[in-house]
């Protein structure tokens, strides 16, 4: 009006050979401090315990400098649970920030889309129903393997009858909702039909709990995990045009049913490889990503930093949950108790807008 033109800021643009990408120094730094930080967290887990160690020994010891003592201690018996603690928090804070960013919906997540419930219920039923072929293959595969089977199908049977030419995230979530609540009722019948010893088992594995956690189940869902990560990443620059809308990303040329449907199947696979190895541990697939978006002034999720604020979330809970009470209590119930009240102001907020 007076004469003087506003430019908007653009982020600058940075190109290496054929790949180009924004710049964005906030987002960076704020990934660098939340790895700081989880690092830190993971080392501080790993120090906590009957035999209480430095974090100096701690540190020396992962780079293998330590005595053998401390690396007994720590990674025989410590690091199983603190690295699975690590793979599941990332694995749960990634398949956030995609469910979010494709449902277009701060709400969508592993939880309430039902494929934990899904883990869940196939969990449950190889737990409580006894003989014959049901505790043969308990033996065979596992829970964690019974848990990975039951996420995914579930997740299939989300996606499959929520695709009406296209994947709507409002449709996505209420079916999601749907089976979500069948599975749970699968699973309290499974529950009030079994014997006590067995519902106690299921019971404390549904609370979602990083007890007692094996290398092979560790290695599962590390392996797993890193492989999906590895399709994220070369999908990842494929989905950003679609924030700006289908008719924008086909202009682009990218494909975005494709696109869509490879991101799901990536975000389905990572909460099962997740519960596989931690149990249902609810909330943090909902939180991770918002609280990333958030500390990075981002618009959507950022998938980078979902991950470690999962990780940092999921080991710190684990912490408290080890250390706060006089008692050990499971992960899940600690991040239960500050994933409510997150899931409450969501609600609030959506509503207020």
């Amino acid at each position: 009006m007076n004469g003087t033109e506003v430019k908007p800021t653009v982020a600058p643009g940075v190109r290496l050979g054929s790949v180009s990408f924004v710049w964005r120094p906030w987002l960076v730094l704020v990934t660098l401090l939340l790895a700081a930080a989880t690092f830190l967290v993971f080392c501080l887990s790993i120090s906590t315990g009957d035999l209480p160690i430095g974090l100096p020994q701690v540190i020396a010891t992962l780079f293998g400098q330590g005595e053998r003592v401390d690396e007994f201690v720590i990674m025989d018996l410590r690091m199983p649970r603190a690295l699975a603690g690590l793979v599941v928090g990332v694995a749960l804070g990634v398949s956030g920030a995609i469910t979010q960013s494709v449902a277009r919906n701060p709400l969508a997540s592993p939880d309430i889309l039902g494929i934990t419930g899904g883990a869940s219920a196939v969990s449950v039923f190889l737990v409580t129903v006894s003989g014959g072929a049901s505790a043969a293959v308990a033996g065979t595969l596992g829970l964690s393997t019974a848990a990975l089977v039951g996420g995914l199908c579930t997740g299939l049977l989300v996606y499959f009858l929520a695709w009406r030419r296209g994947i709507d995230g409002f449709r996505l979530i209420l079916i999601g909702i749907s089976v979500s609540a069948v599975m749970e009722a699968l699973t309290t019948w499974l529950l009030t039909t079994a014997d006590i010893k067995d519902v106690a088992r299921a019971q404390a594995w549904l609370v979602g709990s990083l007890d007692n956690r094996s290398w092979d189940e560790v290695w599962l869902a590390l392996w797993g995990t890193l492989a999906v990560l590895v399709v994220v990443a070369g999908v990842a620059f494929q989905f950003k045009p679609l924030h700006f809308g289908d008719e924008v990303a086909a202009g682009l040329g990218v494909r975005y049913t494709r696109v869509r449907a490879v991101l799901l199947l990536c975000a389905v696979l990572l909460a099962a490889f997740a519960v596989s190895a931690a149990g249902p541990v609810p909330f943090v697939a909902l939180v991770a990503p918002q609280v990333a978006m958030r500390l990075a002034r981002c618009p959507t999720p950022p998938m980078v930093a979902s991950g470690l604020v999962g990780a940092l979330l999921l080991i710190g809970s684990d912490l408290v949950a080890r250390t706060a009470l006089s008692v050990t209590l499971p992960v899940g119930v600690v991040t239960a108790a500050f994933g409510g009240p997150f899931l409450i102001y969501l609600l609030v907020r959506a509503n207020l807008k």
